[in-house]
C-alpha cells in the first residue's frame, strides 16, 4: 500500500509518499508561500538535489492539486497513477481531551476537531484545508488524523491542570495539552527498539529540540508529563518562544509596553526566546558561530537555553523516581552536539556521563554516553511522517 502524508499549515504543505511494504519514502517536498505571488513546490529527487517548481497557489486545494499531478508526471512522477494512493494521513495539531489516538476521519470525527479550534487557531484550520481538498478530488480514498496532543493525553491529572480556578477548565478546557506528541512516541518506541529492551518498566525521558522545543517524561511506553501546556509557548526556551514565564511579568509587560492580546502573543511567540535575547537570529547554528567569536548576548542565550533543558531533565528525573535513558531527537537535539552537551553536564549525580567522541554524531541513530553510564544517553531522529503513515495503515488494516 502507498500512504501519503500531508502536514499542512496556513501558507505551506508538506508531503512524503511512503511504500508501506518496505516502509520506505518514494516521494517528498512542500509547497510554500500558499497564496503569495511567489508560491512554490520544492521537491526531493531519488539522487537527493532539490528541484523548484513554481506556480501560482491561491489556496489549499490547488496545492494538493499541484503535488497529486507532480506525484503521477512524467518528468517526477513516483506513480503512475492516483489510484495507486490507498489513503491519506494527516498531521492534526490540537485534538484537545477529544482525541487519545489516531483515528479515520469522518465527517463526526471532523466536527469534533473543528471544535478544537480555539485552542489552536491557526494550526486547526490549516489542518482541515488539507483533509477538505483531498476529499474534493480523490473523495473515495480514506483519511487518517493523528493528532499531536494525542501521545500526552495519559498524563495524569495532578500533572495536566493548572492551579486556576476549576470552573475555567470546565468551561474553556484550559489545561496542558502538549505537542510534538508524534515525535515523543515515535522516538521513545524507537529507542526501546534500538537498545533491545522493552518499553515496560523503563523510564525514558525524550527531548524533542529544535526552534520549538518540548521534553517529556515517558514510563511504561506512556506519557507522565511534558513540558508544553494550553499552547506551545510553555516551557523550554525555544528559538523564538520565550518558555516559561511569570505570568506577573505578562500582564506587566502589557501594561508598560501598552499591549492588547494579540500583541503580547507576537512578543512570546515570535520575538522572545534566542531570538529575543541574542538579537540577531533564531537559528542555533548562528548562535554557536556567535558563541564561538566571543558575543556576549550569544554566550547568555546559550547558556539559557542549556539551563532549561537541563532543569526539565531534573524535573522529570524527579517525576519518573529517576532514569533510565534520555533521548535527544528535532534538528538540535539531532545535530548539534554542544547541545547535547551543554544539556547533560552537570547531570553525572544522577548517573548521566556522555563521551565525547560518541557525542560527535549527527543526524544518526547512536548511544553517546560514555561506557560507565549509569543513564544511556541516545541519539534518535524523529521520523512524525512514518508514524502517522504507520498509523493510517494500521487503522485501514483494522
Amino acid at each position: 500500500m502507498k500512504i501519503l502524508v500531508l502536514n499542512c499549515g496556513s501558507s505551506s504543505i508538506k508531503y512524503k509518499l511512503f511504500d508501506m511494504e518496505h516502509k520506505s519514502v518514494i516521494a517528498q517536498g512542500g509547497i510554500e508561500k500558499i497564496g503569495l505571488p511567489d508560491s512554490f513546490l520544492k521537491l526531493t529527487l531519488p539522487d537527493g538535489t532539490k528541484k523548484i517548481l513554481e506556480k501560482d497557489i491561491p489556496e489549499h486545494t490547488v496545492g494538493v492539486e499541484f503535488i497529486l499531478h507532480t506525484l503521477t508526471s512524467p518528468e517526477y512522477g513516483a506513480i503512475k497513477s492516483m489510484n495507486e494512493i490507498g489513503a491519506v494521513g494527516h498531521r492534526m495539531v490540537h485534538g484537545g481531551e477529544k482525541f487519545s489516538q489516531s483515528v479515520l476521519l469522518t465527517g463526526e470525527v471532523i466536527r469534533a476537531f473543528e471544535a478544537c479550534n480555539d485552542l489552536a487557531p491557526l494550526h486547526n484550520p490549516a489542518n482541515l484545508k488539507g483533509v477538505h481538498a483531498i476529499e474534493a478530488i480523490l473523495p473515495d480514498v480514506p483519511q487518517v488524523g493523528v493528532f499531536d496532543t494525542a501521545f500526552h493525553q495519559t498524563m495524569p491529572d495532578y500533572a495536566y491542570m493548572y492551579a486556576v480556578p476549576l470552573e475555567l477548565y470546565k468551561k474553556y478546557g484550559i489545561r496542558r495539552y502538549g505537542f510534538h506528541g508524534t515525535s515523543h512516541r515515535y522516538v521513545s518506541q524507537r529507542v526501546c527498539q534500538f537498545l533491545g529492551i522493552k518499553p515496560e518498566g523503563q523510564r525514558i525521558i525524550t527531548c524533542h529540540i529544535g526552534n520549538g522545543a518540548s521534553i517529556s517524561a515517558v514510563k511504561d511506553g506512556k506519557c507522565v508529563d511534558t513540558s508544553m501546556g494550553l499552547t506551545p509557548l510553555e516551557g523550554l526556551m525555544m528559538g523564538t518562544r520565550s518558555g516559561d514565564i511569570d505570568a506577573g511579568a505578562v500582564t506587566y509587560i502589557m501594561e508598560k509596553e501598552h499591549l492588547d492580546p494579540s500583541g503580547v502573543s507576537n512578543l512570546l511567540n515570535k520575538k522572545s526566546g534566542v531570538l529575543g535575547i541574542f538579537g540577531k537570529s533564531s537559528d542555533m547554528r548562528d548562535l554557536e558561530a556567535a558563541v564561538a567569536a566571543g558575543d556576549p548576548n550569544a554566550i547568555l542565550a546559550e547558556n539559557m537555553y542549556f539551563y532549561r533543558i537541563k532543569k526539565y531533565i531534573g524535573a522529570y528525573a524527579a517525576a519518573l523516581g529517576g532514569a533510565d535513558v534520555i533521548v535527544f531527537t528535532g534538528g538540535v537535539g539531532e545535530n548539534q552536539a554542544s547541545a547535547r552537551w551543554g544539556a547533560c553536564s552537570g547531570l553525572e549525580y544522577m548517573g548521566v556521563e556522555l563521551d565525547a567522541e560518541k557525542n560527535k554524531v549527527r543526524g544518526e541513530e547512536a548511544v553517546i554516553s560514555a561506557d560507565s553510564s549509569k543513564v544511556k544517553v541516545v541519539v534518535i531522529p524523529t521520523d512524525e511522517e512514518l508514524m502517522i503513515a504507520t498509523d493510517t495503515a494500521a487503522i485501514l488494516n483494522k
